[in-house]
């Protein structure tokens, strides 16, 4: 049992640091058995294809992210009031911060891989998100819609996938952000400053008033 959960482990971080560097399209399971000093066979028993692989790497880190956070969605939604949106957003500092528990920088590594996601168009992740985590995702979007009863379905839809963007990308160059605003501004802002300067960013950019052109189109 022992070996297994060890040949386990080194797949999977294998698997995530090529995921995260590479791309999910682009890394081969060959790569990933070179990395993790184990034969082919070892990923078919232990995972079964690269897409549950794919799966496998994502969920070491929702199993934490996400029941934390349906917790907190539901706390919100059972005060049985308007919540203020950069207060819906801040929920998720916390539990973020808490995946550098599961792997060191976790919290960075997860995030790119979540980037990966969607620049790769795995189409596979939409069901496996849906099916596993649907109902907690549910409860952020309605938490949104009451924060921004101005904004119709679909321009919420738009937001949040800008603000995903911009979260992605802000993690996956977060070392030289740092390096910068250490240089520049002599500044020390370590991973948790960089997301509480995203949130209130985030909830502006969400809530902003519609424009005339989004409006009739």
């Amino acid at each position: 049992m022992v070996n297994k959960t060890t040949t386990q482990d080194k797949i999977l971080d294998a698997a995530e640091q090529l995921f995260a560097s590479t791309g999910f399209a682009d890394t081969s399971l060959r790569q990933i058995t070179s990395m993790a000093q184990v034969n082919l066979a070892a990923v078919n028993y232990h995972f079964g294809s690269k897409k549950e692989l794919i799966q496998s790497v994502l969920q070491r880190y929702l199993s934490v992210l996400m029941p934390r956070l349906d917790q907190e969605f539901s706390q919100l939604l059972a005060s049985q009031k308007q919540n203020d949106l950069t207060a819906v957003l801040s929920v998720f500092i916390k539990p973020l911060l808490e995946l550098n528990k599961v792997q060191h920088h976790g919290t960075r590594m997860f995030l790119q891989l979540l980037g990966r996601g969607y620049t790769d168009v795995q189409g596979h992740l939409r069901w496996f998100f849906n099916h596993h985590y649907g109902r907690t995702l549910d409860k952020f979007v309605l938490l949104v819609q009451q924060a921004c009863p101005d904004l119709p379905a679909s321009e919420i839809f738009w937001r949040l996938h800008f603000s995903l963007g911009t979260v992605v990308f802000t993690m996956a160059s977060n070392q030289a952000l740092q390096e910068i605003a250490a240089a520049d501004f002599n500044e020390n802002v370590e991973i948790e400053g960089v997301i509480h300067r995203l949130i209130p960013y985030l909830a502006a950019g969400i809530a902003s008033p519609l424009t005339l052109t989004s409006q009739t189109h």
